[in-house]
């Protein structure tokens, strides 16, 4: 019998800066979601695509000192040993929301629940802060990210079909989860 291998979350350091990027492995685009607004409620049906295509995202150019023992933000890294495995950045946003920028883990450790880890640890940041619940931006074509997001809790509240004009996005989706101890 295997031993499954002990994951750690660290908040950000100084010393840790070099490992963010680590985390922005291509993914793979599945399908899209597909929103529907009926009656004032979001719903949506998922469609395949016909082939599958992968993807990465560039990578963010900021300041990763700001995210250092700071009030507003957080970024959390996960760790096997010295390997970093996964990241989610989070934001108090203004409309008392934590807003999660980003959340990725390395291909080799996707579905085995590390990105569930880096979830609870944004919501406990986030409940810490006496936030109302966590928000997102997720692209209509990353049908496995909603599908995370969903089975984590996170309803559709809105689609934005004009934020990515210009780009291959078509349309933004804006995911959200309620704490109810705080409402």
């Amino acid at each position: 019998m295997s031993l499954k291998p002990t994951i750690v979350l660290k908040p950000l350091s100084s010393e840790l800066i070099e490992d963010i990027r680590v985390t922005n492995e291509p993914f793979t685009l599945i399908g899209r979601i597909v929103p529907q607004l009926q009656n004032g409620k979001w719903s949506y049906e998922e469609q395949m695509f016909d082939e599958p295509k992968e993807i990465r995202f560039p990578d963010d150019q900021l300041d990763w000192e700001d995210y250092i023992d700071q009030e507003n933000k957080a970024l959390f890294l996960a760790y096997i040993g010295s390997i970093c495995i996964g990241q989610i950045r989070v934001v108090r946003d203004w409309t008392r929301f934590g807003y999660i920028e980003n959340i990725a883990t390395i291909r080799e450790y996707r579905r085995t629940g590390v990105s569930k880890l880096l979830l609870e640890r944004a919501e406990a940041w986030a409940k810490d802060k006496q936030l109302v619940g966590l928000s997102l931006e997720a692209q209509d074509d990353n049908l496995v990210a909603c599908r995370f997001y969903a089975k984590h809790g996170f309803v559709l509240g809105g689609a934005d079909l004009l934020k990515h004009t210009g780009s291959v996005i078509d349309t933004a989706l804006y995911w959200y989860k309620m704490f109810d101890e705080l409402s």
